[in-house]
């Protein structure tokens, strides 16, 4: 089914989550297989309107939705099926990060995500995937076992190991520039239970807790993988939370969480036995669909006292009772892949801040989106070359270049061959 500007169920289809994100696309695709997927590429090319792909709808800078271009909205492909035997979950293009946690939980399996149900889990492996089975899984692109993908001439490949290895290569962190993926196979990891939850600690106490938490994490095995960050307290102030999940054997977890505890003097804790499927209840609340959003990243090697200092400074002149920052923590498995193994470009210990400026609709966002820039601007100096490719702003092509390092120019010679008219410009990526 095809959406246009005066069709009822337009305006909520051009919606995304980020509130700020306000277009209007020529048409919004509503596709249910392969065959729509194909018939509405070849519809862009001939009518000459610029193409983008709607997977969970999550980008906070809106690649999904052009002006005056057409949309293929996989919304409607959201089928997950799991081979428990093979440990495979196979998720049509539009399932999101929680509908392939489900699927697997069932059979008491866990794919490798991030922290949020909505993100499509395709976005996400495509572009990298953060989260907190990186220490013993890798990140999500490396879950990633092969793709079935529509190009920009119209063809349905499949991408993988043993065929078409190059697209296999450039899919696995390349940012999704070469094509609309329309099913996905992922490999599952046996996990029944996890220990995982929010410890929350008072900005006061932010410097020593962050020196603790850099101590804490330079020998974290890879069963702990443990996010950090400030976010809104229950009085719209900045608290210090830590997040960790631990992914092993469940009594040696515990006198780990109970280091995490010491880190400071929490003022709550929630940390406990949960399903992987439990644990995404974490975040639920901080991630609020409609709001309007500014997001800046950066990378570092090292929590270090001057970047601690920064983002203490941050908090303390936060613009916005819903503005946070969350640090994602990359070691173990996802350090050992070889840099060239992947297009991922970063394959090292370090820390990705997400830098998040949220206001309601009805606020001026200036005030906000300055605050964001300008913690941005500060790491920066002290940071790693680029920064996260799947978290940058479409005008942020030249950082993303400079994020994919050697792997760069491989990218843009596998553009050229898959996409050379550029149909998928949109898309995360060096191009």
């Amino acid at each position: 089914m095809n959406l246009e500007p005066n069709d009822p169920g337009y305006d909520s289809a051009r919606r995304v989550w980020n509130g700020a994100v306000d277009r209007r696309p020529a048409v919004i695709a509503r596709v249910q297989d392969v065959g729509d997927v194909v018939a509405a590429v070849a519809a862009a090319r001939e009518r000459g309107l610029p193409l983008s792909v709607r997977g969970g709808g999550h980008d906070w800078a809106g690649r999904a939705i052009r002006d005056g271009g057409l949309v293929i909205d996989l919304s409607g492909m959201r089928r997950v099926v799991v081979d428990p035997e093979k440990q495979i979950g196979t998720a049509l293009g539009g399932a999101t990060v929680g509908d392939v946690v489900a699927a697997a939980q069932t059979y008491g399996m866990a794919p490798v995500t991030g922290t949020v149900r909505a993100v499509g889990m395709a976005g996400l492996a495509l572009g990298g995937g953060y989260g907190p089975l990186n220490g013993k899984h890798g990140m999500a692109l490396d879950s990633l076992v092969g793709a079935e993908v529509v190009l920009a001439d119209g063809r349905c490949v499949i991408a993988g190991e043993t065929a078409d290895a190059d697209l296999y290569w450039g899919l696995r962190g390349g940012g999704g520039g070469f094509g609309v993926v329309t099913s996905a196979r992922y490999r599952l990891h046996r996990l029944a239970m996890v220990l995982a939850g929010f410890v929350f600690f008072p900005l006061a106490q932010a410097a020593t807790i962050w020196r603790n938490y850099r101590e804490l994490i330079a020998t974290a095995p890879d069963e702990l993988t443990m996010m950090t960050g400030f976010v809104p307290g229950g009085d719209g102030r900045p608290v210090v939370f830590m997040y960790p999940m631990w992914s092993g054997d469940l009594a040696e977890g515990e006198r780990v969480m109970q280091r995490v505890q010491r880190l400071g003097t929490p003022i709550m804790s929630s940390v406990g036995p949960v399903t992987y499927e439990g644990a995404m209840d974490f975040f639920d609340a901080h991630v609020v669909d409609g709001r309007h959003h500014r997001i800046r990243v950066q990378s570092v090697e090292r929590l270090t006292d001057d970047v601690a200092s920064l983002l203490i400074e941050a908090a303390r002149t936060v613009t916005s009772s819903y503005s946070a920052v969350t640090i994602h923590h990359s070691h173990g498995a996802a350090s050992r892949v070889p840099l060239g193994e992947t297009a991922f470009g970063v394959r090292q210990d370090h820390l990705v801040f997400e830098i998040i400026a949220a206001w309601e609709a009805a606020e001026p966002g200036d005030v906000h989106r300055r605050w964001a820039d300008a913690l941005s601007d500060n790491i920066a100096p002290l940071a790693l070359p680029g920064g996260y490719a799947n978290m940058l702003s479409p005008e942020e092509r030249e950082r993303a270049r400079m994020a994919y390092g050697a792997n760069a120019a491989r990218l843009v010679m596998l553009k050229g061959r898959y996409d050379p008219d550029g149909v998928f410009s949109s898309a995360i990526g060096v191009f």
